[in-house]
């Protein structure tokens, strides 16, 4: 697996809600981050260009998608809502 480190991209998340969450960065090349973050916690990380970050919820009924965000050289703020 090679990632040229130019095409990587540094990206934070603050967990702004009152609850943990579980932070998924999936990108190009097997490229893959997966972080919990409880309330206030700010993850800051390289990431290659076009790799997308979900950010998990719980629910009472399991696991809910909350927010997509698309990281990307191109656009500042690229936020996709689930």
């Amino acid at each position: 697996m090679f990632i040229n480190v130019l095409s990587m991209i540094e990206f934070s998340y603050k967990n702004e809600g009152s609850r943990m969450v579980v932070l998924r960065c999936i990108g190009p090349s097997n490229f893959f981050l997966e972080r919990v973050l409880f309330p206030t916690d700010i993850l800051t990380f390289m990431a290659p260009n076009d790799s997308r970050v979900e950010i998990w919820g719980n629910e009472m009924y399991g696991p809910k998608l909350e927010e997509r965000i698309r990281i990307s050289s191109e656009s500042e703020d690229a936020t996709l809502v689930a």
